[in-house]
């Protein structure tokens, strides 16, 4: 839905922390998708979702580069997740978007918006909590050369984050948010008019986001995520609740100040979407509508493929 809040929370997500991969990561970015419209066509949600086991698989091999020894079990603990997300997730999206496809015909506050989204949080919170074992067993098989790894892919990600939104001028960086922002709406509601466009970007330059902020947050939870392994490995028997402990700290960080940072940007980002929605035209909206029934329907074909 938000093309602020799926910037934001992306931008602030711990997308190299291994306890959220599995649980959150495809699922995450599939709720995402969905929310903002950034799938080309519903036929592509039923192909990346057949292949999301592969994929997620390949995901996590190249952050620890798996050995033979652990990739069977890896691969057990994705289908097995993803068994799971099938037959008991994939209905309640479905029930999600035909709620939305009413929505997408009203005008809408920020309290409504942010409404769908602790919607949405909980869902991947129960997701999270299917995948704790399977990951808590790996983190125990997780080598010195592995760790080493995936602080090099950690090294390498902030790299691009730097890149992506703290080189360049202000107007470079806005310049860039704004294309993503206006692409992602656009694929919800077709063209936007300039006086859509320029709401777009008197939104972004209002946000309290904060790249700088943002890094320093993405490197706590990189460096707690190596510790929690570290912790695993050394008491074992607590894995399972070191991991649980591992993915509340991503959503509610110890960093002082961080909870009310995050909260508005949500709240910002709920703002700018409902401002944006309420802009919209008729036509605009019917074509957000189509593109909920088109997501229904491929949801609902997944979920009863069993």
């Amino acid at each position: 839905m938000n093309t602020s809040i799926r910037g934001t929370r992306r931008q602030g997500a711990a997308r190299d922390t291994l306890p959220r991969i599995i649980a959150g990561r495809f699922v995450r970015w599939l709720a995402l998708l969905l929310l903002a419209g950034t799938l080309t066509a519903c036929s592509a949600a039923r192909l990346a979702y057949n292949q999301a086991p592969a994929l997620t698989y390949w995901w996590l091999d190249g952050h620890v580069d798996f050995n033979n020894g652990q990739s069977e079990a890896a691969r057990q603990g994705i289908d097995t997740f993803f068994d799971w997300h099938r037959n008991e997730a994939l209905p309640e999206y479905v029930e999600l978007l035909r709620a939305w496809q009413s929505m997408a015909l009203e005008d809408l506050d920020a309290d409504r918006v942010c409404a769908q989204f602790d919607v949405i949080r909980n869902q991947l919170d129960a997701a999270a909590g299917r995948a704790v074992p399977p990951l808590a067993r790996l983190a125990q098989t997780l080598t010195p050369s592995q760790l080493d790894h995936q602080r090099r892919h950690q090294s390498k990600s902030n790299r691009g984050f730097e890149r992506d939104f703290l080189l360049g001028d202000e107007t470079q960086r806005l310049r860039k948010r704004l294309t993503t922002a206006i692409d992602r709406s656009e694929r919800i509601y077709g063209r936007l008019s300039t006086e859509q466009r320029e709401l777009v970007r008197d939104w972004l330059q209002r946000s309290p986001w904060d790249p700088a902020r943002t890094l320093a947050e993405r490197q706590r939870r990189q460096a707690d995520l190596l510790q929690t392994v570290s912790d695993i490995q050394a008491r074992p028997d607590q894995a399972e609740a070191l991991v649980a402990a591992h993915i509340r700290r991503i959503g509610q960080s110890p960093n002082a100040g961080y909870q009310e940072y995050s909260r508005s940007l949500a709240q910002h980002g709920c703002a700018q979407f409902a401002a944006l929605h309420n802009s919209t035209t008729v036509q605009q909206r019917e074509r957000a509508l189509r593109t909920l029934k088109g997501y229904e329907e491929d949801l609902s074909s997944l979920a009863n493929r069993r």
